[in-house]
């Protein structure tokens, strides 16, 4: 059932605001103040954390160890490193492409304002793109996953010792995946320009592989999950379709470039490649809010009336998610969160709450604001949801607990994570094996190694929360969740208040 307006349509635009600013800020549990500089450098390390390969002698978390060394070998290819996605073992190239891409973005909006942390982002940039390059290193190839996904949820053991199928997975001229691919090249050029001025080479070889990719993804069509189905779902398949992240990959070409061949793909393709279809969804699979975001900019700046379709569909992002008169698929639980069903609930948080704070600073600097029919959505009205969201993760909600592990004094102790919550190599050096591990992930007792800046699945619309392996959707983190919580932080750290 439709959830109805909480604003009547009597009320002027200066008591709607005030209505709407009553929402954002009725919690339970109001803290004095949060810690972002903490948070943002815990959040980043976090990364470290899910790198797979071989370590670097500057690991933070000490814990971990090499792993998943010759990935990549069945096929006679060195697909070592990168990330694994969350709470396995399994390196999924969708999601880590997205999550590299939005780093980079994290990075290009809000570097400025991570102080001392900013190396360490760079570096989980890289980390990611380090991969990505040994993945699309074949022209008309990219290998997209590495590790059977079956196998691999069949077992409960630490990366350094699985002995699961490291099965390789591609995707070709034969075997098309422009979703894959587009994301792929989205994240290569978004960090080509944090590595512009960093690593000049680095950054052009980044930007030359994104042109390739691109190219490769946009003349063989095709959606990666109808190629590989059966190892690629239920897990990662791409429910959209491949259209978005063509365009979403087009708008990073086109900003790392600024190439005119990618504005005018843009422009044509707008309308064929749907990029007013659903318009309040932003992650790993759907990139339709933060194609009209991204593009959105130019329009603000002065720079690209040509895109001004896109601020149009930007604008009606923002006002879907608006509370008390957002979408039926949007939605606040009393205590504050924004909620969409499908999936880790805290993944639309971080990623929609970016949009937000993006939009708002592109809106500053213009000069604009979004009307919303009786209300007006100004700047800092975007500051103050994206920022009530974030402090909800920090600790600020009903179950009184923070969402970052070793944030605060109260954080999950049982996330859904096989190297976390099985004994480390320093402690149990003696290897543990697929089902030894199950015991560890039915005990009732916190993980043993603390998985710092893991940010957890989190709260449904109720605001409750089971501390539980087995609650997977709510325990278990995922590098994409906090990827835009990055930038989100960055900006925090240094703008603490909502002004």
């Amino acid at each position: 059932m439709a959830r109805k307006s909480l604003i009547s349509p009597e009320f002027s635009p200066s008591i709607l605001s005030l209505i709407l600013l009553l929402v954002l800020l009725s919690s339970p549990a109001i803290h004095a103040g949060h810690d972002y500089r903490d948070a943002l450098r815990k959040s980043i390390m976090f990364f470290e954390g899910q790198r797979s390969g071989k370590l670097p002698p500057d690991q933070r978390l000490r814990w971990r160890r090499d792993s998943a060394l010759r990935d990549g070998s069945s096929a006679g290819v060195d697909l070592s490193g990168g990330y694994y996605d969350a709470g396995d073992n399994v390196k999924f190239g969708f999601p880590m492409a997205f999550t590299t891409t939005m780093l980079s973005w994290s990075i290009i909006d809000f570097g400025k304002t991570m102080g001392p942390e900013l190396k360490n982002a760079v570096k989980a940039v890289r980390w990611g793109t380090d991969y990505l390059l040994k993945a699309t290193a074949i022209p008309g190839v990219v290998f997209v996953q590495v590790g059977d996904a079956y196998s691999d949820h069949n077992c409960w053991e630490r990366p350094e010792d699985m002995d699961t199928l490291r099965t390789v997975y591609k995707i070709d001229r034969a075997h098309p995946g422009s979703d894959v691919a587009g994301e792929t090249a989205a994240a290569l050029a978004a960090a080509s320009i944090v590595f512009r001025k960093r690593d000049p080479a680095y950054s052009r070889r980044l930007l030359d592989r994104a042109t390739r990719v691109f190219a490769f993804a946009n003349r063989y069509r095709g959606a990666y999950s109808n190629s590989l189905y059966h190892a690629v779902c239920p897990f990662y398949c791409d429910f959209n379709g491949y259209q978005d992240e063509l365009l979403w990959g087009a708008a990073w070409l086109h900003k790392a470039s600024r190439k005119r061949a990618y504005r005018e793909f843009i422009v044509k393709n707008e309308v064929v490649l749907r990029a007013g279809d659903t318009i309040n969804e932003f992650g790993w699979d759907n990139k339709h809010a933060g194609i009209n975001v991204l593009i959105s900019k130019e329009v603000l700046m002065g720079k690209a009336e040509y895109f001004e379709s896109f601020k149009q569909n930007a604008d009606g992002f923002i006002c879907s998610i608006l509370p008390g008169i957002s979408h039926p698929q949007v939605q606040y639980s009393r205590g504050g969160l924004l909620v969409k069903t499908g999936g880790s609930n805290m993944q639309h948080v971080t990623s929609l709450s970016f949009l937000l704070l993006a939009y708002s600073n592109y809106l500053s600097h213009a000069k604009k604001v979004v009307p919303c029919g009786e209300l007006t959505a100004s700047p800092s009205l975007l500051r103050q949801i994206a920022k009530r969201q974030v402090d909800y993760i920090l600790g600020d909600n009903p179950m009184g607990m923070s969402y970052m592990v070793g944030y605060g004094q109260r954080f999950p102790r049982r996330i859904h994570h096989r190297g976390s919550s099985v004994p480390s190599v320093s402690a149990h050096p003696a290897r543990i094996g697929c089902k030894e591990g199950s015991r560890y992930f039915l005990s009732p007792n916190p993980n043993p190694n603390l998985l710092v800046g893991a940010v957890v699945g989190g709260p449904n619309v109720t605001d409750a929360f089971p501390d539980s392996r087995p609650y997977f959707v709510e325990s278990e983190p995922t590098t994409y969740i906090n990827a835009p919580l990055v930038g989100l932080l960055g900006y925090f750290s240094t703008h603490s208040s909502w002004r």
